[in-house]
């Protein structure tokens, strides 16, 4: 297979060229799938191994992607592709596909549909989600589409929205740890509030707040807007029904709802610092149709 490379011009003394990855900050397991092959590393156009001193004026190529091609089952479903260039790509996930293939989910993931479509662009494509959602929220997800781009990326920023129930009527900062319920050594899918449990802030800003009639129950619910720091599995879920306003249709930590079947919660904004093109990349794609449904009433 052809091997594709990234150039770096020395402008001082490295002992060895693992130490220019070290002081560069590439992962151990990064340096050590360089090492497995001959032809991962060149300097001045020549094979060398990670032991091959550099001198300002070198001109370094190493493999960008020497990890073991993801062999995971291929998906052949249909994906959209909001941006694309050699180093990322940025898909809508919809609500209801999970994002890594598991038991229930073995032949019909994210994943498998990306690895899928990159078979045709990468022989040794190996899969980098930079940002994974649940399986029930919708909205943006980053695939770095090779180890230095994976490294490399800076500044990701994302905005949710999403409909939960009864009335915000004000800003609201949570701050509470999260911790996973684990029976046995065996983490199980729920997260708790625990104090033991990791740092998680989640800033809310509510939109507007409206009634809507459920089983001939009339129901306030309220769109918001929010802000993670830390970004923890199932941190808006438990957050939020945590004070009391669960997210419509999140049967783990509330309760189903009719109005939707799944959670209303969606990864609607998204923006980075593109290292390759040296600035930041902005992306918002619109609400999906169940949930503007809703918020129009």
């Amino acid at each position: 297979m052809q091997k594709k490379y990234r150039t770096y011009m020395i402008t001082k003394t490295f002992k060895s060229v693992y130490h220019f990855l070290k002081d560069n900050r590439f992962s151990e397991n990064y340096i050590t799938n360089l090492r497995k092959e001959t032809g991962n590393i060149k300097v001045n156009g020549h094979d060398v191994t990670i032991q091959k001193e550099l001198f300002p004026g070198d001109k370094l190529d190493i493999n960008i992607n020497p990890n073991t091609k993801t062999s995971i089952m291929r998906c052949i479903l249909p994906l959209n592709i909001v941006y694309e260039d050699e180093y990322y790509l940025i898909v809508n996930k919809p609500a209801g596909l999970p994002c890594m293939p598991s038991k229930s989910h073995y032949s019909c993931n994210l994943a498998g549909a990306i690895c899928y479509y990159m078979d045709s662009k990468d022989d040794n494509f190996t899969l980098r989600i930079i940002n994974r959602l649940d399986k029930d929220t919708e909205g943006l997800i980053i695939v770095a589409k090779d180890s230095i781009s994976q490294k490399e990326i800076k500044d990701i920023n994302k905005t949710y929205y999403a409909i939960c129930e009864g009335i915000i009527d004000k800003d609201i900062v949570i701050n509470k740890k999260i911790k996973t319920v684990s029976k046995g050594k065996i983490n199980e899918h729920k997260r708790i509030i625990a104090e033991d449990g990791q740092s998680a802030i989640t800033h809310l800003f509510p939109i507007k707040s409206l009634e809507i009639s459920n089983n001939n129950l009339k129901t306030m619910i309220t769109l918001v807007k929010i802000i993670l720091e830390h970004g923890r599995t199932h941190q808006i879920r438990v957050h939020l029904s945590d004070i009391g306003h669960p997210l419509l249709g999140d049967a783990l930590y509330g309760t189903k709802s009719n109005l939707i079947n799944h959670t209303a919660l969606a990864c609607s904004e998204l923006n980075f610092f593109h290292p390759f093109l040296n600035k930041k990349l902005s992306f918002s794609i619109s609400l999906s149709e169940d949930i503007n449904r809703i918020i129009s009433k």
